[in-house]
């Protein structure tokens, strides 16, 4: 469906992969782009439709409609509330930033608490106080965003291979390492930001035709999806990119702080409170891509997106019908140990933060070893596991440790450790033990001022928030945020270790 009505759009791109502190000295963040930069983005280049598979547009764009069990909003007989259903991973604080209203406004017909995660189903009124709003279609599952168990059997390699594309055939050098083929990078970026391969296959075949077909034109190459930032070129850093936006507007809508798409020149449109997080990520993303002028026909219309994916990959609805819910409202975390020896004394150099880039929520925790060395110097000190789990990913200094044992890293809880040296890094594959090696905190892999370990939680592939519904606790410490990123505490009863990027006295923790 199409709306006359102007945007503006405001776009802002955060490529960094986990910045972290250590003792050595204060981070300083940097914007990844210019405004110069940014604005480029601006101009979608032209869609491209593959001639296989065909386009269907007699499918029904039920694989985006509402389902019955999720109603849009009804207002109340005085017309001045409405009555919501709540959704997987709602809580109060999401719930009140999306419609605008104090957390005490909102209620449950039950008298039910609305503390953490809230029950799926929950009935709450809330006060009517939004004027004008998006479409309430809801056009992807939030499990078909995140990186989760309804990918589990997905083979990236095998389907990029069998598509027989462009993609198929493409390397290229990443971060000036290595080369990396086009499956390589799509299952790099996907696991390391956790989107789901899928999705990232789907919009890459959509924007330029690299997986079914062969894009015509150099413009095509250099940017498949079509961002142009020109410092930004390649599969990587556009699929990067992209990721990176996808999480952005996803986890902000579960926190409540993401209500809004803006485009360049034109009134912004507040999103409906009643959409889900992948939806609104998807809206987000074409935004940007096709700005105000085509990004409702890129998505609603029956040669859009959604009956794209639909085509390539069937229903993603009955997929995510099928698995677990993706936040369940009683979730808890496992007992789990910090990440060091009894007895080391470790600083806590950075609070919440970033889980990976960012985008991500503040779900990580930074600790740095005490020692005499220079900053970023080889540690002889040694990172250890949490809990007892499987290696299920040891590459790129990132290891991923599944608890559950099922040998999946998008169901159940997973402990995401970064910075971790090449050298004697633990391999994937390997059932660990409680403090049993991972390797050594260091400098390696993405931005870090010091050596340190970053560390980090998911959830059936979705980040956990360090201070939220379900605090990161370790060895009986649970994390409180500050006021502003990498600021926060550590604390136990009334012991409270404060975070330090210079490991200053109070940031000190013994196990």
């Amino acid at each position: 469906m199409r709306r006359d009505i102007p945007y503006l759009i405001i776009l802002i791109v955060m490529l960094n992969t986990s910045g972290c502190n250590a003792p050595s000295r204060m981070y300083a963040p940097t914007l990844a782009f210019s405004e110069e930069d940014l604005l480029q983005t601006v101009e979608a280049m032209p869609t491209f439709t593959p001639s296989s598979p065909e386009l269907d547009p007699e499918l029904p764009s039920s694989s985006g409609d509402v389902p019955a069990m999720w109603p849009t909003l009804i207002p109340t007989a005085s017309g001045n509330e409405y009555l919501y259903r709540t959704l997987p991973g709602d809580t109060l604080i999401g719930i009140s930033g999306r419609f605008g209203v104090n957390q005490e406004e909102v209620q449950s017909r039950e008298g039910a608490s609305l503390e953490g995660y809230l029950p799926i189903d929950l009935v709450l009124t809330i006060p009517r106080q939004l004027g004008a709003m998006s479409s309430a279609q809801r056009l992807l599952p939030d499990a078909e965003l995140v990186y989760s168990m309804t990918a589990n059997d997905f083979d990236v390699a095998r389907f990029i291979q069998q598509a027989g594309g462009y993609l198929n055939e493409h390397s290229e050098i990443v971060e000036e390492e290595a080369e990396l083929t086009g499956s390589q990078i799509i299952q790099r970026v996907s696991s390391e930001l956790s989107v789901n391969p899928r999705l990232l296959l789907a919009l890459l075949d959509y924007r330029s035709g690299w997986v079914y077909g062969h894009p015509v034109g150099a413009e095509l190459e250099r940017y498949p999806l079509g961002f142009r930032i020109s410092n930004r070129q390649g599969l990587y850093e556009e699929i990067k990119i992209a990721a990176t936006q996808l999480n952005l507007a996803y986890y902000g809508w579960r926190e409540g702080s993401f209500t809004t798409l803006h485009f360049d020149g034109a009134t912004p449109v507040r999103l409906d409170p009643t959409l889900n997080a992948g939806s609104v990520a998807l809206m987000h993303l074409f935004a940007i891509l096709s700005g105000s002028s085509s990004w409702e026909d890129e998505l609603y219309s029956p040669y859009g997106f959604p009956v794209h994916y639909f085509n390539l990959f069937g229903d993603a609805w009955a997929r995510a019908d099928q698995s677990a819910d993706l936040i369940p409202h009683d979730l808890e975390q496992p007992s789990l140990e910090l990440p060091f020896l009894p007895g080391e004394g470790w600083s806590l150099t950075a609070g919440p933060h970033n889980a990976w880039n960012a985008g991500t929520p503040f779900g990580a925790l930074d600790f740095s070893p005490i020692t005499a060395a220079e900053p970023c110097e080889d540690s002889a000190t040694w990172v250890t596991a949490s809990a007892h789990g499987t290696v299920v990913r040891a590459r790129d200094n990132a290891v991923a440790l599944d608890l559950d044992g099922d040998g999946y890293e998008g169901s159940g809880w997973v402990i995401v450790y970064f910075h971790i040296a090449e050298q004697d890094m633990i391999p994937a594959g390997v059932d660990m033990a409680v403090d049993q090696r991972i390797g050594h905190p260091s400098c390696e892999g993405g931005t870090a001022s010091g050596t340190h370990v970053h560390v980090a939680r998911k959830f059936n592939g979705e980040w956990i928030p360090a201070d939220g519904p379900v605090p990161f606790e370790m060895s009986g410490w649970h994390a409180v945020a500050g006021e502003r990123i990498y600021q926060g505490q550590l604390v136990r009863g009334d012991q409270v270790v404060t975070a330090d990027p210079a490991g200053r006295a109070g940031s000190t923790i013994i196990r």
